[in-house]
């Protein structure tokens, strides 16, 4: 009898360790599965069966039933335990033969869904993305105090560029300056590497004309130059002489998809080619453009500079100052009978831009706005076109439109682009400079982290940054030891194409007022060399920032007032010879009644001689600072 009640007690409990364990089991898959579905980003299968489940140790004590050992009953109770507790090992066992380990990569996972086995991927697919240009913003508008409308348009910053990343250009190329059409070349190295995924993105950070390349060459016969591209597979777009440098630049098109680094080793190895380079590219300096009067009370940059003071000394009468530039509403009434000539570097024609009638405007503005120089004469020369919406020009347009202003009697020239440092652009500066010409140019709109930019960076250029109505240093603007000088920059109200005004940011504009400073200085006394221009606007400069000189304002904010009181005022003036406006189809005949003057060094007779610069017959000796 006892024995019969013994078994039946073994039998439950037999049961019980056997329920138990399966709960444990089960539990344990659970727990394993939801981990690794958890670990792998999805909600789990709600099926169990054979998948891939983790091990889980089974605690020894969880039925909670002591041992009670010794006869029959004991070893009974001992016997069911262990045989229930092996039991449970060896499921727990064949779990972990059929599951992952936590840490390894489950590549695949079985889900039932309808009767049917779906094997998908564990890892997520990756989202396609459409790549979408992005739209420009719709122009704001606005009204002034005074009455004026005017549309301030979306900005147009200049790329910032990190140090020591100047493959091509020297100085930067990691993050390059404008839009590129394709083409071959070295991706940028701040880039994702993807071979084609990341083509079109590369493409559009590269700071050359993929493709082309700039030839300088001694001047020689069209079939020379011919027979100079058919050597290194080359076509030849397009050659010409440039009496500025003394040489003849080639631009040509690379046959076939070389990268332009191995065309240029190449064309470096012939004996023919005196240099070669890409063809840079450059964009106009303003950060945001928007379209505005002596002048306009939103004007505050008159007060700022002390114009109306300086205009009652000198308006920049009879000085030539050349705009390389977009095209300028030469209609505009704040600029009409300002235009001198005009010269198109792109042998095209495009409508006014923005920003070249607002650099035009800047400079020359005389109806309800007023510009630094109002009855300075504007040599319009377009060497950006639009392109994918934004102006953009070449080292061979740039150094054919220097050449052009060079023999066309500029004595300003007004540079509102940046660009990498250009060799070839660099000597038509230096040979411009040489000739007697001042060079303005902006700072740049990259940022404190960007290095220098050109050609303000270049040594015979006098680099402007911006300021704003506090006189402080406009957040975009390019820092530097190559600084000279600053002027307001920030919300500068300006004419626009159609007859329509703009407010606009940029040191582009900061640039533009000081070409008309030295334009007042040089109705002074014209006979003043570029370093002596130079040195009375620094000299003469409202300090900012630290005490001195520093990278930020340079000498400080232009007055122009100082600067012309600066000039003896017994010097000979231009203002009694009034230079005719011409109209812009005769470009030729601005340099007409030219004088011919030497420079300082003849050039060598070997070399062609520059051609002869504007100056006033009557000019005396130059001021000796």
């Amino acid at each position: 009898m006892e024995d019969r009640v013994m078994r039946q007690r073994m039998t439950k409990w037999n049961a019980a360790l056997f329920a138990l364990t399966g709960l444990c089991w089960l539990a344990s898959d659970a727990s394993s599965a939801y981990a690794q579905n958890y670990m792998h980003g999805s909600r789990g299968s709600p099926a169990f069966g054979m998948q891939r489940r983790a091990p889980m140790a089974s605690p020894g004590g969880m039925t909670g039933l002591p041992d009670r050992g010794g006869g029959p009953r004991g070893m009974g109770l001992g016997s069911s335990l262990g045989l229930g507790l092996g039991y449970g090992l060896m499921l727990g066992a064949m779990g972990a033969a059929n599951r992952a380990p936590y840490d390894g990569e489950m590549p695949h996972r079985a889900i039932e869904r309808g009767g049917d086995l779906d094997r998908r991927s564990s890892r997520p697919r990756p989202r396609k993305t459409a790549v979408r240009e992005r739209k420009p913003r719709k122009p704001a508008t606005g009204v002034t105090a005074s009455g004026i409308s005017y549309v301030r348009y979306a900005p147009n910053a200049f790329p910032v560029c990190a140090r020591g990343k100047g493959a091509m250009s020297g100085d930067c190329n990691g993050r390059p300056f404008v839009a590129d059409l394709g083409g071959n070349g070295p991706p940028p190295q701040d880039q994702n590497s993807g071979p084609r995924r990341n083509a079109k993105r590369a493409a559009v950070t590269r700071n050359y004309l993929p493709g082309e390349i700039v030839a300088e060459t001694a001047a020689m016969p069209d079939a020379q130059l011919t027979a100079l591209a058919r050597r290194h597979r080359l076509q030849r777009l397009s050659s010409q002489n440039f009496p500025l440098t003394g040489s003849t630049v080639s631009l040509f098109r690379i046959v076939g998809r070389r990268p332009v680094e191995d065309v240029q080793r190449e064309l470096h190895a012939d004996a023919t080619v005196r240099s070669a380079q890409p063809n840079f590219r450059y964009v106009l300096q303003d950060q945001k453009t928007a379209v505005t009067a002596e002048g306009d009370p939103a004007q505050y940059a008159l007060a700022k500079l002390r114009l109306p003071e300086a205009h009652g000394l000198a308006h920049g009468k009879g000085v030539i100052v050349a705009v390389i530039d977009s095209a300028i509403d030469a209609d505009h009434p704040e600029i009409a009978g300002s235009i001198v000539a005009s010269f198109d570097a792109l042998d095209g024609k495009d409508k006014p831009h923005v920003h070249g009638t607002g650099i035009a405007g800047a400079i020359v503005a005389h109806a309800r706005l007023m510009g630094s120089a109002p009855s300075a004469k504007i040599l319009a020369i377009r060497a950006f076109g639009v392109t994918q919406g934004t102006a953009e020009s070449t080292s061979f347009t740039i150094l054919r439109s220097l050449d052009h202003a060079a023999a066309h009697g500029a004595q300003v020239i007004n540079m509102s682009f940046a660009g990498p440092k250009d060799p070839l652009v660099s000597r038509g500066i230096a040979a411009a400079a040489e000739m007697g010409i001042v060079m303005v140019a902006a700072s740049g709109n990259a940022g404190p982290k960007s290095p220098p930019l050109h050609p303000a960076a270049d040594a015979e250029v006098i680099a402007v940054s911006a300021t704003d109505a506090d006189d402080r240093l406009f957040a975009a603007s390019n820092r530097g030891s190559h600084v000279a000088i600053t002027a307001p920059g920030v919300d500068i109200f300006l004419p626009a194409p159609n007859g329509k005004y703009q407010m606009t940011s940029g040191t582009s504009f900061s640039a533009a007022y000081i070409s008309g400073l030295a334009a007042l200085v040089l109705e002074r006394r014209p006979a003043l060399k570029p370093a002596e221009v130079r040195a009375i606007l620094t000299t003469s400069a409202r300090d900012l920032g630290e005490p001195g000189r520093d990278d930020l304002f340079g000498a400080g904010q232009a007055d122009a007032y100082r600067a012309v009181q600066a000039v003896p005022d017994n010097a000979a003036s231009v203002a009694d010879k009034e230079v005719p406006a011409m109209a812009v189809s005769d470009p030729a005949s601005a340099a007409s009644d030219a004088v011919p003057v030497t420079t300082s060094e003849a050039a060598p007779s070997s070399e062609p001689q520059p051609a002869p610069v504007r100056k006033n017959p009557h000019e005396t000796e130059p001021i000796t600072k």
